[in-house]
């Protein structure tokens, strides 16, 4: 299906396609899924979440990679990780430092105001946790929750 504001999408349990978007100067092909029926309809809220989301992409981008740092901060802290090196938890310093550990892997559209306002998902792959990734939920384009991915989708 070819819609007017997510372009050419596929139906497979959810409406998703392949793109390319930069985060932090770093190019990643991402998955864009949004949340539908198999009908194709989507709610209002849904497209203005995601055009308000990628006309702000430019000025956000830092600040979620600044909470992903802050969040990875406190997980390596709360593993005891701060007072002794670990591989898996290396020392990470500021976010140029971390995006060497990260991908952005994928957008998710759900329903609209599921968190009570433009809605978005965010998931990135990480080195210190490849099972279960990092999550960023969004809310009017701001970053209401960091955890595993599953939070995002």
């Amino acid at each position: 299906m070819n819609d007017s504001v997510f372009g050419e999408i596929e139906y497979n349990l959810s409406w998703s396609k392949y793109c390319s978007l930069s985060f932090c100067g770093k190019e990643s092909q991402i998955a864009l899924m949004i949340a539908g029926d198999d009908d194709g309809e989507f709610e209002n809220g849904q497209y203005e979440a995601y055009k308000e989301f990628i006309a702000k992409w430019p000025f956000i981008q830092d600040k979620i990679a600044e909470k992903i740092l802050e969040y990875y901060l406190k997980k390596r802290k709360e593993l005891g990780y701060d007072d002794e090196p670990c591989e898996e938890y290396p020392e990470i310093e500021d976010v140029s430092q971390l995006l060497g550990h990260i991908d952005f892997t994928g957008i998710k559209v759900p329903f609209a105001d599921i968190y009570g306002g433009r809605s978005i998902g965010l998931c990135f792959d990480c080195t210190w946790d490849e099972e279960n990734g990092v999550g960023v939920q969004l809310n009017n384009e701001e970053v209401i929750k960091i955890g595993y991915q599953d939070i995002a989708i």
